[in-house]
């Protein structure tokens, strides 16, 4: 179980180290053994999102991918990265090519919809090997990528559907790679996604513009699914958000700098406590903070 090891490091503070769903959700059938096919030959599992997409929405994650994942796609022979579920319009998936693709060499993304009718309306939009789409789900494709962007796609699902998600696209990943899966809002204000390989979620990361917020836990109705439902008193991730709106409480007197200076200080103090989070202030300073998922899961 690991991220990178250039992204799974102890939480440094700067002097040193430390250590609204839909009210019916959609279900999936049971897990059962799908057939390897060729590349675009899989049959594609799941159902059409609303399709809701703007510009720059997912930016906070393609920063953090950026930041955090460049080396394992350059490490790998063929980095392939697919984005599932871009919805209405290609705009997402050709910002992740140039995002990525700026930091390495021979990058492809393949972006996956379910709907036949978004594929061909992006056939413009194409140009492989750099970028292409197709029709696909959970299954991806039958690709197997080093890297896949899954964003605004399990929310339609209840809780046992999503878990069996996670575990259709794992299963699909080439070797050492990377499933990144979470919601954010219409804007791209505020964002939370789960890291996940073939052993399991490894991190749970939430991302925010810090002037957009009361407290940190005005996130929590984008935790994913395997968290959402288990924010209550006496579950950890609950415990984690109300030690990180105390902090960000106790870090009041900093909003006079500016709120991105008090989210810092804040996430300090989280790391002060003990908390394990990954990474270091530089990420904090974008109003970032990640967590090992041991410290959120499910008691």
């Amino acid at each position: 179980m690991h991220l990178h090891g250039s992204t799974l490091t102890a939480a440094r503070l700067p002097s040193g180290p430390v250590s609204s769903d839909h009210s019916r959700k959609a279900v999936l059938p049971p897990t059962r053994k799908q057939p390897r096919l060729a590349a675009g030959r899989a049959r594609a599992l799941g159902l059409p999102t609303r399709g809701t997409t703007n510009a720059n929405r997912l930016r906070r994650v393609d920063r953090w991918l950026v930041a955090t994942q460049v080396p394992r796609l350059r490490d790998a022979a063929r980095p392939l990265v697919v984005d599932l579920g871009y919805g209405a319009s290609a705009v997402t998936t050709l910002e992740l090519v140039d995002r990525l693709g700026s930091e390495v060499t021979g990058l492809e993304v393949v972006g996956l919809e379910i709907d036949p009718d978004r594929v061909a309306a992006v056939t413009d939009d194409r140009d492989p090997p750099r970028v292409d789409f197709r029709l696909g789900g959970f299954e991806l494709a039958g690709l197997s990528p080093v890297l896949v962007r899954a964003f605004n796609v399990l929310r339609q699902y209840d809780e046992e559907s999503a878990a069996r998600a996670w575990t259709t696209m794992c299963a699909a990943l080439g070797p050492g790679g990377l499933l990144v899966e979470g919601t954010c809002d219409e804007w791209g204000r505020r964002a939370c996604w789960v890291a996940l390989d073939d052993s399991g979620p490894l991190t749970l990361t939430l991302a925010v513009r810090p002037s957009d917020i009361d407290r940190p836990s005005d996130l929590a109705e984008r935790l994913p699914k395997a968290l959402i439902h288990h924010n209550v008193p006496g579950q950890p991730v609950h415990a984690f958000l109300t030690a990180l709106d105390a902090c960000w409480a106790a870090a009041a007197g900093l909003s006079t700098f500016g709120p991105r200076q008090r989210w810092v200080a804040a996430v300090e103090a989280m790391a002060a406590q003990g908390w394990p989070l990954v990474g270091s202030s530089r990420r904090w300073r974008h109003g970032e903070v990640t967590v090992r998922w041991s410290a959120v899961a499910p008691s």
